[in-house]
């Protein structure tokens, strides 16, 4: 008899659809290197399976890291931050401290640029698509990149930017840095369109974040933070800032904040790795302050960007370490 044999597969009709192009032009970042599962590869080349659970259901975990005149500023806060996060999603960190501290130092060592900021990531790896954990546990997936770092103009200090208020309307473990991100993005993107910089979200009526920042509240004087817990993300500045307050002696205090209280606010200020220290000036389309200095940065915002920059240059006058000696830092680049 003759074998069976398996009829052709029909061809999806695909006819009148453009030619599909990759997004990213190679030229934009032709001269950067990134790192991924062991190897520094052209960050244009750079390619993951698409089986990856961070392709496939956002399940990983990332990290920005400020360098200014290539050192680390706080590090040791972001490696705890990234430790937590990993064991909240119980992914094996992939480092102890000093091998992250090395593959950071190698990265920023191969780009020109004297302040850079480095971002991490690591996914639960490589998997048959099920949402439960592989079992088996898989290899986690690690890619780190860098890119050079601008701070806000003069410009955009001086005049402070503008906010929309956004109902936060994420999941509820805002305290995981996790790569699933679509309502921040969906956030972020809906301050764009209104134009605005970023969003002031709040849940059940109580202040929360930004899209991608930490937000502070000034009244007679002090600043008021949000709790921390699983409603935000414990931005790094979260805890610098409560350091330059004191230095300062600007009082601080952490408590639940009323939307109310924010609408009325002396100043408003936002901060993050990025963007450092901003005031935001207008809040829905109205000047935020009172009297002459409506719609103006303030004085409590202004002083606490002075200790920014001073902080800064401690940690520039620090310098960067010589690079560890581990396989990092003499590690070759894989080309394609």
């Amino acid at each position: 008899m003759p074998s069976a044999q398996t009829p052709a597969a029909p061809q999806p009709d695909l006819s009148g659809m453009p030619e599909w192009q990759p997004a990213l032009n190679p030229t934009a970042c032709e001269d950067q290197i990134c790192w991924l599962n062991g190897a520094f590869v052209p960050l244009a080349t750079a390619t993951v399976p698409v089986l990856d659970r961070g392709f496939i259901f956002g399940d990983g975990v990332y990290e920005v890291v400020p360098v200014y005149e290539r050192a680390m500023f706080r590090w040791p806060e972001h490696r705890a931050r990234l430790r937590r996060s990993l064991a909240k999603l119980r992914i094996t960190d992939p480092f102890d401290d000093a091998q992250w501290t090395s593959l950071i130092e190698s990265l920023v060592a191969r780009h020109p640029w004297a302040d850079q900021f480095v971002y991490l990531q690591v996914t639960r790896g490589v998997a048959k698509r099920d949402h439960s954990f592989p079992n088996p546990a898989v290899r986690p997936t690690v890619f780190a990149m860098t890119s050079p770092l601008t701070p806000p103009s003069d410009a955009l200090r001086a005049s402070g930017v503008s906010a929309v208020s956004l109902p936060d309307e994420r999941w509820l473990h805002c305290d995981i840095k996790s790569i699933a991100l679509l309502g921040n993005v969906l956030a972020r993107q809906a301050a764009m369109d209104g134009g605005a910089l970023e969003c002031v979200m709040y849940r059940d009526g109580q202040l929360t974040e930004g899209s991608s920042s930490n937000l502070w509240v000034i009244r007679d004087g002090a600043v008021i933070a949000p709790p921390r817990d699983h409603r935000i993300l414990e931005g790094i500045r979260y805890g610098l800032m409560a350091e330059l307050c004191e230095a300062q002696g600007i009082p601080f205090t952490v408590r639940s904040i009323l939307r109310a209280e924010v609408e009325s606010a002396d100043e408003l200020l936002l901060s993050s790795a990025t963007k450092e220290i901003l005031s935001i000036t207008q809040l829905d389309g109205r000047p935020v302050g009172h009297g002459h200095q409506a719609g103006k940065p303030g004085p409590i915002g202004q002083r606490l960007h002075e200790a920014y920059q001073s902080a800064k240059a401690r940690a520039k006058q620090a310098g960067a370490a010589p690079l560890a000696s581990t396989p990092f830092a003499s590690a070759p680049v894989a080309m394609p």
